[in-house]
């Protein structure tokens, strides 16, 4: 009697974070449909939803001993990696919105799966941002550090930040796959979505 309600109990459990999953979908599941002109802030939202949709698949599915895993002594592992990535999405956001990236402030401390939903939920929010924007040149990367603040033009997002993000997606596919966990073969990265 007592397993039966056990698994009952788990069956509810299990119900009830389905339906809440389901309301709150992580983005980049599939990629945005494309907006409807070419402007600056289209072209960048279109480069930041396609390091998310990658970023998404990357990271989907990995175990707690993929994140372990890294490919010399010496190297990052795939929850440090997700860690950078996650960092960069905030110097993205940040900049979307107009603010600077704090060094300063304490960071708070968050499991690999509210890391990775964050990094998904501020690529998802910079994309709207820099669609709507008029003037890229208004959306500078500003750091906060305990010995001043650094600027740079927006031009530095595009071989900085994004393409950074970009680069590390692609090294946590490298690195499943070594761990024996490889990336889901059915994502097409041209398509933007998964294959039937």
């Amino acid at each position: 009697m007592k397993a039966y309600i056990n698994v009952i109990l788990l069956f509810i459990t299990s119900s009830i974070l389905a339906q809440e999953s389901m309301k709150d979908p992580l983005p980049y599941a599939v990629i945005p449909e494309v907006p409807e002109s070419y402007t600056p802030g289209t072209v960048v939202s279109r480069m930041i939803d396609g390091l998310g949709f990658r970023y998404y698949w990357a990271t989907e599915g990995l175990t707690q001993e993929n994140m372990q895993y890294k490919p010399s002594e010496d190297g990052r592992t795939i929850e440090q990696t997700m860690d950078h990535v996650y960092g960069l999405s905030r110097t993205i956001v940040n900049s979307a919105k107009k603010e600077p990236t704090d060094f300063t402030a304490e960071r708070e401390e968050l499991s690999i799966e509210e890391k990775r939903k964050r990094t998904l939920e501020n690529f998802k929010i910079a994309s709207d941002l820099f669609k709507a924007t008029k003037d890229l040149s208004d959306h500078k990367i500003i750091f906060l550090r305990k010995n001043g603040q650094s600027e740079f033009p927006f031009w530095n997002h595009l071989n900085g930040p994004i393409e950074d993000a970009v680069w590390h997606a692609g090294q946590i596919v490298m690195m499943r796959r070594a761990a024996g966990n490889p990336f889901n073969s059915k994502v097409s990265l041209l398509a933007g979505k998964v294959r039937d």
